[in-house]
């Protein structure tokens, strides 16, 4: 798929050159202009590189058959959107980390640095803290509501389990991409998954995990293998 070459490579490029400044430069020739002829002002600066290619990260994208919009990154908080940092988890390489209280969620690399994404908590995603393993990937998962949210909200009894659940969409809570996490071979319910609004990163929301964009969720899944451990804090972590 264009999308999914084109994508790792701008990939590649923001997350390896964030922090770096923008170069840009060249050659200029003076020429004599008649009073007649006067410049004229630039009224739209050309974007910088790095804007460049984050607005590609997060562009509308064409995927299992859903169209999924671009978020206007320049509307977001900066913090939000993904970018290598130190790591402040001290977790082992490829381990998942959430930091809820703090709305971050990164996943631990080689050599000292993590990537960090923007992220939505959830009321089930206040439930659950610990160790735990991505057990199940999903691409344009079902949505099956637990009988614990039917029993408050009955009309969601269409989507339940004996129903088969809600089908794969932009409607659908679990977006692009969910991971699932268990403990002790167990469902623990807590969820990583995808969402298309991009409003809800950085705050509490109603209902869901641990959501991310639908564009970040995609690059995680990309990223992360099956049994990759897990590790969520509901305390802020020391950084």
């Amino acid at each position: 798929m264009q999308y999914r070459n084109s994508f790792i490579s701008r990939r590649k490029f923001i997350l390896g050159s964030l922090a770096a400044p923008a170069i840009l430069g060249g050659c200029t020739t003076v020429q004599e202009r008649s009073a007649s002829n006067s410049p004229q002002p630039i009224t739209d600066p050309m974007p910088s590189p790095i804007e460049r290619e984050l607005a590609s990260r997060y562009a509308a994208f064409e995927d299992g058959g859903h169209f999924v919009p671009a978020v206007p990154i320049e509307r977001m908080n900066p913090e939000y959107l993904t970018q290598r940092v130190a790591d402040p988890t001290g977790e082992a390489p490829g381990t998942v980390v959430v930091d809820t209280p703090r709305r971050f969620l990164y996943l631990v690399e080689n050599g000292g640095s993590a990537l960090r994404y923007g992220v939505g908590i959830g009321r089930d995603g206040f439930s659950w803290e610990g160790n735990g393993y991505i057990h199940w990937r999903q691409h344009w998962p079902r949505w099956k509501p637990p009988s614990e949210m039917i029993a408050r909200q009955p009309e969601l009894e269409k989507y339940s389990v004996a129903n088969g659940g809600m089908d794969p969409g932009l409607h659908n809570p679990l977006g692009a991409r969910a991971l699932y996490i268990f403990q002790n071979g167990k469902d623990t319910l807590y969820r990583l998954h995808g969402n298309p609004e991009w409003q809800s990163i950085g705050k509490a929301v109603s209902s869901g995990c641990v959501r991310l964009m639908n564009q970040d969720i995609v690059d995680l899944y990309e990223r992360v293998p099956f049994h990759a451990p897990i590790v969520v804090h509901q305390t802020p972590m020391a950084v």
